[in-house]
């Protein structure tokens, strides 16, 4: 499972120009799912994702995390983390989960981030979304994690 996460000072998802999801000040997080993925696994990168040290302290150096800052969290499924781009010029999804699995993975990936933060958002599953930033920063991080 793979996160592509961006610290940011607000963004929001818009789908049929609604907005569907929002945050001020936290972290932008695109995820993407590959088909040896699991509960566990998207257990694992919320996990690493909460606690990952991002953000300033009072010497601005970076060593709070979101659990420590409590801002917010905002998840936007993204297929296209899982391609393969190491030949060619066209991207092979061969790697990726099916939409079933991908699906089933965010939104246990969303429940639980509710469970431990307290303010997550979310894009819509397979939606053609529009996302919008300010990126704080730019602070920008690839995370990975396998079973």
């Amino acid at each position: 499972m793979k996160a592509l996460l961006q610290r940011v000072k607000y963004a929001r998802v818009l789908v049929e120009q609604e907005v569907v999801g929002e945050i001020g000040p936290g972290l932008l997080v695109f995820l993407g799912v590959d088909k040896e993925d699991d509960e566990k696994t998207a257990e694992k990168l919320l996990d690493k994702v909460l606690s990952y040290r991002v953000f300033g302290d009072d010497q601005d150096k970076m060593n709070l995390s979101l659990k420590d800052t409590q801002g917010g969290l905002l998840v936007v499924s993204q297929f296209t983390l899982s391609a393969n781009t190491q030949k060619g010029l066209r991207p092979s999804f061969s790697s990726a989960a099916s939409p079933q699995q991908g699906e089933f993975l965010y939104n246990h990936f969303l429940k639980q981030a509710h469970q431990h933060q307290g303010k997550v958002a979310s894009g819509q599953f397979a939606a053609n979304m529009q996302v919008e930033l300010t990126n704080d920063g730019p602070v920008t991080f690839w995370l990975e994690v396998s079973s």
